[in-house]
């Protein structure tokens, strides 16, 4: 599934890099580390884009202002500088061998991801052990497909999960997602990349407010 609106913002944010080997290839690892921190959000990226989305590079700037510690992860397709992702096993494969590295600093990790790294985190939560998981555009269903729903992953997760959903995303607005023990931050406007237009009575960096208040909040509430 090509996630075409996984839109970057030229303004990356600084940290500090790790490359680590995993059976599907060479990963990296961008550590943007909170003083005292009390957990780990690591967070990838969709299908067709990289570590530069805006929600990301937005989550890296203000959530270790909240004691917690973003780690950006890089697939090893993304590293390896592929233009299309592999299979959704490779991309387990991948975010499963990044894991000692993920736990390394010794507190609990919220696994995360945007779009198709959002069903990743879902998938392997409950094996790898993630104190929670972070969806973000998860992929409800594919645009104009509701009957190819993807819900069993997001519902299976088995840890407290927070999906942000832009209002206009056609991988699955709010409304169609089911009822479950998940949380749902919705993004008025917002499509797949959280793009709101500029008609929209919110302003871009109001949108990206909400994210990063929706997810510190949460964060917060999680011990």
């Amino acid at each position: 599934m090509s996630d075409v609106s996984d839109v970057s913002d030229l303004s990356d944010v600084s940290g500090v890099g790790e490359t680590v080997g995993t059976e599907a290839g060479t990963a990296r690892i961008t550590w943007h580390r909170a003083p005292g921190a009390r957990l780990v959000l690591a967070v990838s990226h969709g299908a067709g884009g990289g570590v530069e989305a805006r929600d990301l590079q937005a989550l890296a700037r203000v959530l270790p202002g909240h004691g917690v510690t973003v780690a950006l992860v890089e697939q090893p397709w993304r590293v390896a500088g592929k233009k299309v992702a592999p299979a959704p096993r490779t991309l387990d494969t991948g975010w499963r061998g990044l894991w000692p590295a993920l736990t390394g600093p010794g507190l609990p990790v919220v696994a995360g991801g945007r779009s198709a790294g959002a069903r990743v985190a879902c998938r392997t939560a409950a094996d790898l052990g993630a104190h929670a998981v972070l969806a973000l555009s998860f992929p409800l269903h594919p645009p104009g497909r509701p009957e190819r729903s993807r819900a069993d992953e997001l519902l299976g997760a088995g840890v407290p999960t927070l999906v942000v959903q832009g209002g206009n995303d056609p991988f699955g607005r709010p409304e169609e997602f089911p009822k479950g023990p998940h949380r749902l931050v919705e993004v008025p406007y917002g499509d797949h990349g959280f793009v709101v237009p500029k008609r929209a009575p919110i302003t871009q960096d109001q949108a990206l407010e909400i994210i990063t208040d929706g997810v510190a909040q949460w964060t917060a509430s999680l011990g």
